[in-house]
């Protein structure tokens, strides 16, 4: 047979449909390490066994797999019969049985007996590395898996090996708690029961789950994964590899954040707010009838507070609602999206093959889209020069902006176009931004809001509910109506509360950050009604015809925007598909300057990864949320007389918050950086003071 020049021997072999079998090699880790001899070849010419994932395919080349080499047959065999040696025999209560790549090739290659009769090594057991994870030693094969995805994918040096021969283990460095982003893909890459979620822990076995094809909905880059469930509860969450998009890793707010679904704070019924006596339960017959008459009767326009965590086809049911339904009216979109950087358009994964990446912007990356952070890490690797400043942008192949918000998709085009770069990303605060973007345009041609009273607020969504400026709006409406997974973030201020419900209860699409349309499918059913169903009948008690089926709805969004494609169409596997012709560039508006006038700081408040209503409810992810610190260059703590550790005041107007300083070399000089949860309210330029020493 022929494949290309450089091959590696296992993808060769697999070509031509002969398995090498491997533990220790993974393509995504990077260059083979061949440790643990699995994949022993013979090859013609060489006298000895070889590992077959350390060779390339050469001309000429013959080898023979276990399957026609007697030779080889035996190395495999002792291979197996060393790594069971002090391997437990305990398949039947272990959590990777069912799915264990060792079980299996045990089966095939190993022995069918043992001649070991000696006591095997025992180990304390499960260790907690972190509150997601639980180690088992032994059944830790040291195929190096972790360790290696540790130093050469995450490059956070977490994970190391820890002592010689028999004694091997695989620990955290200085035993600390295994913290980062990505810390849960290791439960993947093992391929024994090692490293185990400790969510999943005797939980579930494969044969009983039914694995549902979904996108994740917690940040914009809509990462593909399987949703495995059991008796109509999510267990897990594993990646589903789209290699332009995700190249098969996915974040820990991805992975472990999905128990916020069981929270006992769910709201599952309607509730209406009765004064002197709060809230009171109503049936949803009640709550629709109610809901309609604040419509009706909305003096002023009606404003739609969007989370950006909607479907498409929620958001143009909510548009065509009030739209049709409620006379003037306006969106309070989650954020600017600029139709210019479709001119740029590419998958994610071009950043890895570009040789200069310029990342732009004051929000962490690995913050606000982590996984483009991976790409931008592997663009390194692979020799790419990686820039920060608009003065370094000549010869930028990728441009990636990541925030804070404004109009950073036309700054982020502006600067392609005069810089000369193939593609460019700007990294979106929620991740359906610019579906909902579409889908509000969609179902119709222009806002009619021209009067300055709110008559009615609707919040949809627990992002936009728990945001201090739709609470400010709530203040001036006459009437708000919320939409909300989760009880008391509307208390005190909403008139009407309607359940929610989550990306993973839902049927629809999404559009990330490429601009790439993707389908969620539902994978548990909610507790409540589907927004889209009990939108359909309120819509009706207004006249107001809408579809309560997402494919249906699509239909309508679709002939508008993305040229007819039928909702099943989407795939599972979605293709990065073109809009129309790419528009006109806008000029951008300059960068704003990092100094504050007056010789003070420009505050930026970011959202951390690991915040927000669904994380604060997941309680193995608490040790992941951010400290309360501020974020100095070198430059401005120098100044100021700050070290790492102190203790500095941050102060704007009559605000104030006391914080401990974070020096940070890549921040740019005259930008102070705080997370939204401890950054007090502040806004606009800051003073800061050094006021104590760490304790």
């Amino acid at each position: 047979m022929h494949v290309p020049k450089g091959t590696g021997l296992v993808e060769a072999a697999l070509a031509a449909g002969v398995e090498i079998p491997v533990f220790c090699y993974e393509p995504r880790l990077g260059p083979p390490v061949g440790a643990c001899r699995m994949c022993l070849v013979e090859v013609e010419g060489m006298p000895k066994l070889q590992a077959g994932c350390t060779l390339t395919a050469q001309d000429g080349m013959i080898v023979k797999t276990a399957r026609t080499s007697a030779k080889a047959a035996e190395g495999q065999n002792a291979t197996l019969e060393f790594i069971l040696v002090n391997h437990p025999l305990d398949c039947p209560v272990c959590d990777k049985g069912g799915e264990c790549p060792l079980q299996d090739l045990t089966f095939r290659y190993g022995p069918g007996n043992t001649r070991m009769s000696f006591e095997k090594l025992t180990f304390e057991k499960p260790i907690p590395i972190s509150p997601t994870i639980a180690l088992d030693r032994e059944r830790c094969i040291l195929c190096y898996r972790c360790t290696r995805f540790s130093e050469t994918v995450s490059e956070d040096g977490q994970l190391v090996a820890k002592n010689r021969g028999a004694m091997s283990v695989i620990t955290t460095f200085d035993d600390e708690p295994y913290m980062g982003a990505f810390t849960g893909n290791v439960t993947e890459l093992c391929p024994v029961g090692a490293l185990l979620p400790t969510q999943y822990r005797h939980k579930a076995r494969p044969w009983e789950i039914n694995a549902v094809p979904t996108v994740c909905g917690m940040c914009p880059v809509g990462c593909n994964t399987w949703a495995d469930v059991r008796e109509d509860k999510v267990m897990r969450i594993r990646s589903r590899n789209h290699p332009q998009v995700d190249e098969g890793w996915i974040c820990d707010k991805g992975r472990f954040a999905f128990t916020h679904l069981r929270s006992a704070d769910r709201v599952v019924d309607p509730i209406r707010r009765v004064r002197r006596r709060g809230f009171e339960p109503v049936s949803w017959a009640d709550a629709l009838d109610h809901a309609a008459e604040l419509l009706r009767a909305a003096h002023g326009r009606v404003v739609v507070a969007l989370s950006g965590s909607e479907t498409v086809e929620q958001a143009y049911a909510l548009a065509r609602l009030v739209r049709v339904g409620a006379g003037s009216h306006t969106a309070m979109l989650p954020e600017e999206v600029s139709p210019a950087l479709d001119a740029y358009r590419a998958p994610l994964s071009s950043i890895a093959d570009a040789q200069k990446v310029a990342v732009l912007g004051d929000v962490p990356l690995h913050e606000s889209a982590p996984i483009v952070d991976l790409w931008v890490k592997k663009a390194r690797r692979n020799g790419a020069t990686i820039v920060a400043g608009e003065s370094e942008l000549d010869g930028a192949d990728v441009l990636i902006w990541s925030g804070p918000g404004g109009r950073g998709g036309h700054r982020v085009a502006s600067l392609a176009e005069r810089s000369g770069a193939t593609a460019a990303f700007y990294v979106p605060a929620t991740p359906n931004g610019r579906g909902i973007a579409d889908a509000w345009a969609a179902a119709s041609d222009e806002d009619r809001a021209d009067e300055e009273s709110i008559g009615l607020l609707v919040v949809s969504g627990d992002e936009a509910a728990s945001s201090p400026n739709v609470r400010a709006l709530a203040e001036r409406a006459d009437a708000v109506i919320v939409i909300s997974m989760f009880h008391g973030l509307a208390a005190g201020w909403a008139d009407i509360v309607l359940p929610g419900t989550s990306y993973l209860e839902r049927d629809g699409t999404y559009v990330n950050m490429e601009g790439r349309l993707q389908r969620l499918r539902r994978s548990v059913a909610p507790p409540c009604p589907d927004e889209l169903e009990w939108i359909s009948q309120l819509a009706a008690r207004l006249g107001v015809d809408v579809a309560p089926y997402a494919s249906a709805v699509f239909a309508e969004v679709s002939a508008a925007v993305y040229g007819g494609l039928p909702f099943g169409e989407v795939g599972e596997r979605a293709a990065l598909r073109s809009y129309s012709e790419a528009p006109a560039h806008t000029d951008a508006p300059a960068l704003p300057e990092p100094r504050a006038n007056g010789g003070g700081l420009r505050l930026v408040c970011y959202k951390p990864l690991f915040s927000g209503p669904a994380v604060e409810r997941v309680s193995e992810l608490q040790f992941q949320r951010p400290q309360a610190e501020a974020e100095l260059s070198s430059e401005d703590a120098k100044r100021a007389g700050v070290a790492h550790g102190d203790q500095v005041t941050l102060t704007a107007g009559d605000h104030s918050v006391t914080l401990r300083a974070r020096i940070n070399r890549r921040l740019r000089s005259g930008v102070v950086r705080v997370a939204e949860e401890h950054a007090g309210g502040l806004q606009g330029p800051v003073e800061l003071e050094r006021v104590g020493v760490p304790a």
